[in-house]
């Protein structure tokens, strides 16, 4: 009989489920919503909940605590700078479960799990900076590669002339 256990094993080994929910509250607390499967969205709430609770009390001992938890100085910066005083008069309750449907392929209910009163421009801001550094590279690099080719066209003319010359002195002397 299952008395006095809670929580759902969802196939996994405890060490699996352990870096599961660690990995799933790093991509929620840092996007701030995130679509995962109903099970792992209900389970995925209370983890969620106590890590941002620790982050209310701005201490060394809390952030080391979050941190053995998360093990990602960005998330816990972001708990400890932002979270906790978007949440100071809230007690509980910072996430919310959304169904959002079945999915295609295997039937699973899929669920929106999301920090309550969320940033919207916080959901991919880390990939759009990203590729915009990237962009800015290729970009960088691309005008390089040019200017590289121009001062090589220039230098391959010069040598053409250079030789072009020699060659017509050559001549005019056989002659």
């Amino acid at each position: 009989m299952r008395h006095l256990i809670s929580g759902r094993k969802l196939n996994r080994t405890s060490s699996h489920r352990k870096s599961l929910f660690k990995n799933l509250s790093n991509s929620l607390i840092i996007n701030e919503q995130i679509k995962t499967t109903l099970p792992k969205a209900k389970d995925l709430k209370p983890f969620v909940e106590k890590i941002i609770t620790l982050g209310k009390t701005d201490t060394l001992h809390s952030k080391r605590k979050v941190f053995s938890i998360l093990r990602s100085n960005q998330s816990v910066n972001k708990i400890f700078n932002i979270l906790s005083k978007r949440y100071k008069s809230r007690n509980g309750g910072y996430t919310r479960v959304i169904k959002a449907g079945f999915r295609y392929g295997d039937a699973s209910p899929m669920a929106i799990i999301e920090l309550v009163e969320r940033d919207v421009e916080a959901k991919g801001l880390l990939d759009k900076n990203r590729l915009s550094k990237e962009n800015e590279l290729k970009q960088n690099v691309e005008n390089e590669n040019k200017r590289v080719k121009l001062e090589d066209k220039s230098k391959i003319e010069t040598k053409k002339k250079i030789i072009l010359k020699k060659d017509r002195k050559n001549r005019v002397i056989k002659k």
